[in-house]
């Protein structure tokens, strides 16, 4: 199953990775907020939680 990231303002590449730093490293979404400044994407902590939200649970192996 894919996941669909249509209607997006970030591509799916930077969501992903925002989130494979929240699940695998249990970095804070302030933290991970910082990181993605430092390389010039900027989105807020509270985006993040969004996406967490909206796609962890598409991420999980069944």
């Amino acid at each position: 199953m894919a996941i669909n990231f249509s209607g997006r303002h970030y591509p799916s590449h930077i969501i992903l990775m925002a989130l494979r730093y929240y699940l695998a490293y249990k970095f804070s979404y302030r933290e991970i907020d910082e990181i993605f400044a430092e390389r010039n994407i900027h989105f807020d902590h509270l985006t993040l939680n969004r996406w967490v939200i909206k796609y962890s649970p598409l991420l999980k192996p069944t």
